[in-house]
């Protein structure tokens, strides 16, 4: 019985795989857009409900929440604070939802800045 001897392998010489890029790559980062929560007046939502949202809510403070609930009764809105979107309408849901309980049909909308 022979010995079989395993097959050899060939030395062989492979190309280079060095790869030259002369393009960049240019990253632009942009800063997320930017929401303002807008309360809008009602003849039924009391004004010192809406001071105690702001407050409670968006952490204002009671004078400028007095200030802000003012322009909302004077001009018809209000602009509660300016948030990214997910905050923005977090805070939204939150004041409308501490309305509903309370029973008041404030209104609140989001719009883009």
């Amino acid at each position: 019985m022979g010995e079989e001897t395993p097959p050899t392998l060939k030395e062989t010489k492979m190309p280079s795989t060095d790869i030259q890029l002369d393009e960049k790559i240019k990253v632009t980062i942009q800063e997320p857009k930017r929401w303002k929560v807008i309360l809008l007046n009602d003849d039924s939502t009391p004004m010192e409900f809406v001071i105690s949202l702001l407050v409670e809510i968006f952490k204002h403070t009671p004078d400028t929440a007095r200030e802000i609930m003012l322009d909302v009764h004077q001009t018809g809105s209000g602009i509660a604070g300016v948030y990214s979107f997910e905050i923005a309408e977090a805070k939204a849901v939150e004041s409308t939802q501490q309305a509903r309980a309370e029973g008041f049909p404030l209104q609140i909308k989001l719009e883009e800045e």
